[in-house]
């Protein structure tokens, strides 16, 4: 039995509803996750900021070994250093590679090829690995740490300006210093010895003063970008400086070479034109941006995906997308007039929603980083009733649930029944014990258990019912 979050927005005719978005949680306790990815089958791997990637199964599982375990390699001792990307060849099935990218212990970015274990599918073989690039990093922050492969084959990867505030080092602009840009670079080398290729149609590769590798200029930290699967149109959310958080719109048919406007400008607001700023007319600023608030509270942007499942058709052409530190999770769609049309799909408050990812059937999922737990997003309401054939029917409300939570329940026992919440770290943060028979309906004061995802279990003699249910 399932329990979720679900909200509705009503909007004007003039506008198709909008989805109500549901968060399903589906496995907990990983150690930081921050990537979420997909090799073509039925599994995720998830990507922990120390060096680690794990497979988490079709069937809910964790496969009980590390896929990899680069923890030696990694420096992830800041917020934004570590194990921060992960991407697998279009023909991973028949080559076994697949692409990170991490802070060395140097701090320098490093992205790198490893390989599959020839012997055993379910784990790679961290003696493979094959850097690419490393790319020198003068702050602990803004990494970037992103990378995907294009419809057309290609690598993007997505670097930071270097970090401190401000670019200090106008290196978003500086077009020799691949700081600051969208990279693209050809893998399929035919020399080992070659760690990678240029592809011909670059935009700037006939250019003397511009790196070939760049594929676009001036970004701040595109900690997570993606492709449309459906159209190949790349997205690019760009995490803010002071002012606005930005994403930024590649069509599909687009030649590349944007100029994004960092530092000069913080999405369509001039932020500081000393140094090398182009002409404005040159730039392409963000087709949606969002303001910091006097609220108290931060504002981060983390990226998604244009949703292009199946078992959700109301979220079909949707781009969804979070705020790390408020947990609002909102969507952009076409608005039928050439721009996008923002709609503010479900609030979800302290959360730390790090990354999205992709199954390999398009189906959308989202990482808690401070949770440690992976969620599904979708748009099915799931009753809140339940049948357990040896207890009897169980009805709870609500759920979601504040500060009261009414169980209701239909049983041919009698006795004591223990009811009891548990967080997803196995630790028991209520209970009670009650007497019942027949028909058991009561309203529990849970005001001071902390928001989250728990288990109620209800616990009559050896009878047990347990299921998800949430704390806003």
């Amino acid at each position: 039995m399932k329990y979720v979050i679900s909200i509705l927005f009503f909007l004007p005719l003039c506008l198709r509803a909008q989805p109500s978005l549901v968060i399903e949680p589906i496995s907990s306790g990983f150690n930081q996750p921050v990537d979420i990815a997909h090799a073509g089958d039925g599994c995720l791997f998830i990507v922990e900021k120390g060096g680690t990637i794990r497979i988490l199964r079709a069937d809910g599982s964790l496969s009980p070994q590390a896929f990899l375990d680069i923890d030696s390699r990694v420096n992830s001792q800041a917020s934004e250093r570590g194990l921060l990307g992960l991407a697998f060849h279009p023909d991973y099935e028949n080559n076994g590679y697949f692409f990170v990218n991490y802070t060395a212990n140097d701090g320098d970015t490093r992205v790198s090829r490893f390989s599959r274990n020839p012997g055993n599918p379910n784990i790679a073989d961290p003696n493979s690995e094959k850097i690419l690039l490393t790319i020198e990093q003068p702050f602990s922050n803004h990494n970037g740490g992103d990378l995907a492969f294009g419809p057309d084959g290609y690598l993007y990867i997505g670097l930071g300006d270097g970090g401190s505030g401000g670019d200090p080092g106008d290196r978003s602009q500086a077009t020799q210093n691949l700081l600051g840009k969208m990279l693209r670079i050809d893998v399929d080398v035919a020399d080992d010895n070659i760690p990678y290729d240029i592809p011909a149609n670059n935009p700037f590769i006939d250019s003397s003063t511009v790196a070939d590798e760049i594929w676009a200029i001036g970004l701040r930290n595109p900690w997570r970008f993606s492709f449309d699967r459906e159209t190949g149109d790349m997205w690019i959310a760009d995490v803010g400086q002071n002012v606005v958080e930005e994403i930024n719109f590649q069509p599909g048919d687009s030649p590349g070479g944007e100029n994004y406007g960092w530092r000069c400008y913080e999405g369509n607001q001039v932020f500081n034109l000393n140094g090398t700023c182009p002409d404005q007319s040159s730039l392409t600023f963000p087709v949606w941006q969002y303001a910091h608030m006097n609220d108290g509270r931060c504002r981060s942007v983390t990226g998604g995906y244009v949703y292009r499942g199946t078992r959700h058709p109301d979220l079909v052409g949707h781009y969804i997308y979070a705020d790390f530190c408020t947990g609002l999770i909102s969507s952009l769609t076409p608005d039928g007039a050439g721009g996008w049309a923002n709609t503010n799909l479900l609030d979800w408050t302290n959360n730390q929603i790090v990354a999205f990812g992709e199954d390999a059937a398009g189906e959308l999922y989202m990482a808690a980083i401070g949770q440690g737990t992976i969620y599904q997003v979708q748009t099915t309401v799931v009753s809140s009733s339940n049948d357990f054939p040896e207890l009897g029917k169980v009805t709870l409300s609500p759920n979601p649930f504040t500060d009261q939570l009414h169980l209701y329940l239909e049983t041919a026992l009698h006795g004591e029944l223990a009811v009891s919440l548990i967080n997803l770290n196995g630790q028991e943060v209520f209970r009670q014990e009650e007497p019942f028979a027949a028909v058991f309906s009561k309203t529990f004061d849970v005001a001071q258990v902390p928001a989250g995802v728990y288990f109620l279990r209800l616990i009559s003699r050896d009878k047990v019912a347990s299921f998800k249910v949430i704390k806003q």
